[in-house]
């Protein structure tokens, strides 16, 4: 290496925000970068004359990545306490020369740095919703430009038209927004019309569930394969859904599901706009915004080593989190007329509510959110026998859904009887083709409907497969 590379490297690790360690194979401390004295609490020079083992011994390191990658040989990732009481995500990869184990580079980050952002960004939304009050909201040119560009979001609460006037506002932009909230409070809903807004309204919008692809088949999925890159692969090859997305705009749902093999992928495209096909040796270029969305809590998967705390900077450009339902009760009505409107379209009846209905509406907790009511309504319009949705048809709807409106009650499973000339068997897949249909109406991802019912996700998924059952959105 030339004198002028050395100078490069040395300022890089000087200069970078993460600390960097090159420990031997053997565990020696062998170089440090400048700032990891003050985050582990002990001088440069006692830790280059230590080793990894020792520094864990003494509560330096809780616990060493570096024992971690000598014992598996393998890339890792977890949360370190230091001996100051910090807490870190730290990084660690493998060198090796000829199969030999030479050295380990490890970086870590104080995730002191990830909470001063938070706070920061609670201060800016806290100020932002004052300056809309002190303003009495927006002009009213611009509220009535939002009217008229909301189109199917029915949006009139406070809170959720301060959300829509904000991402109208950062649409012309390619920012990164993350939308946050509970399951089915509307966040690909609010992302379509992201879309819609923005200028690459003319190009495709690409809706991924990132929890319904099994881990197995999700980098051929995303990234597409080369004719022969594996047993099975399509004779001419397949672009992925990355690749379609091109001109437009790339959501990804369920993001916290996303394996962290393929966090590092996805990242890499982020940051280089490119990616490669398997079997292929070939860079793409690949022009798309990015949406994703959760409803777990991305920091304390970072916290917790499942998250990548780099890709999590990455996604947190534009966070944006929707409320629950039960905060916003002044959507109710427009989201029920509106949802009413549907149903008689599609089945082709005009029914009505009874008026003693919406107290009923309006007081509800609906942990399922606007998915959930959405469903609701659709069951009393279902099973209405009457032009009229009345009080009692809606009630015996709530009580099969949610006991006493509880987020935490498990759906209540269909019941069946053995129909005449029945089989075990086809009472068997019965049974099992409504109980999934009924889960992915109420639970957010194969993964909890697979904790739910105690079998893997790649069996839930199978099954979902071969029913034809997708999740609600």
């Amino acid at each position: 290496m030339s004198e002028i590379d050395k100078r490069v490297l040395k300022t890089i690790v000087e200069t970078a925000n993460d600390h960097f360690f090159i420990v031997s194979g053997e565990g020696r401390v062998l170089d440090i970068s400048p700032g990891a004295e003050a985050v582990y609490g002990i001088s440069r020079e006692e830790l280059l004359s230590s080793s990894v083992q020792q520094l864990q011994t003494a509560g330096v390191l809780k616990p060493s990545i570096t024992l971690e990658v000598m014992r598996t040989r393998r890339p890792a990732q977890l949360m370190q306490v230091t001996g100051t009481g910090r807490r870190v995500i730290a990084e660690a990869y493998p060198v090796f020369v000829e199969g030999k184990l030479e050295r380990i580079i490890s970086r870590s980050r104080d995730l002191t740095d990830l909470q001063l952002l938070q706070d920061e960004y609670a201060l800016l939304q806290k100020r932002f919703s004052e300056h809309l009050k002190r303003s009495q909201a927006a002009p009213d040119a611009e509220e009535q430009a939002l009217d008229d560009a909301l189109d199917n979001l029915q949006v009139r609460s406070g809170v959720m038209r301060e959300i829509a006037l904000l991402l109208k506002r950062v649409a012309p932009s390619d920012a990164n927004v993350l939308m946050l909230g509970e399951s089915g409070v509307g966040k690909s809903a609010f992302a379509k019309q992201l879309h819609r807004w923005s200028q690459r309204c003319d190009g495709p919008f690409i809706d991924v569930n990132c929890a319904a692809i099994p881990e197995n088949l999700f980098e051929s999925e995303m990234f597409g394969y080369q004719p022969g890159a594996f047993s099975g692969a399509a004779r001419q090859g397949k672009a992925g859904l990355l690749e379609q997305a091109e001109g437009g705009t790339l959501f990804l749902d369920e993001i916290g599901e996303l394996p962290l093999l393929m966090q590092t992928k996805l990242l890499k495209v982020i940051q280089d706009g490119s990616l490669t096909r398997l079997g292929d040796t070939r860079p793409r270029r690949v022009d798309f915004r990015l949406v994703v969305a959760t409803n777990q809590n991305l920091a304390k998967q970072v916290e917790a080593g499942q998250f990548r705390l780099d890709l999590y900077y990455r996604l947190n450009v534009i966070p944006v989190t929707l409320p629950p339902l039960r905060e916003r009760r002044e959507d109710i009505p427009d989201l029920v007329e509106a949802c009413l409107k549907r149903l008689n379209q599609r089945y082709g009846r005009q029914k009505i509510l009874d008026t003693r209905v919406w107290s009923t509406l309006m007081g509800g907790e609906w942990p399922g959110n606007v998915r959930e009511l959405e469903n609701w309504l659709e069951r009393a319009w279902l099973s209405s026998p009457t032009d009229q949705i009345e009080v009692p048809v809606f009630h015996s709807l709530a009580e099969h859904s949610y006991a006493e409106n509880s987020p935490s009650s498990s759906p209540s499973f269909p019941t069946a009887t053995l129909e005449p000339h029945e089989t075990l068997k086809q009472y068997l897949a019965r049974l099992e083709c409504e109980t999934l249909t009924e889960l992915s109406k109420t639970l957010p991802s194969t993964y909890a409907i697979a904790e739910r019912l105690g079998i893997s996700q790649s069996s839930v998924v199978r099954r979902l497969q071969r029913y034809g059952i997708k999740l609600a959105k």
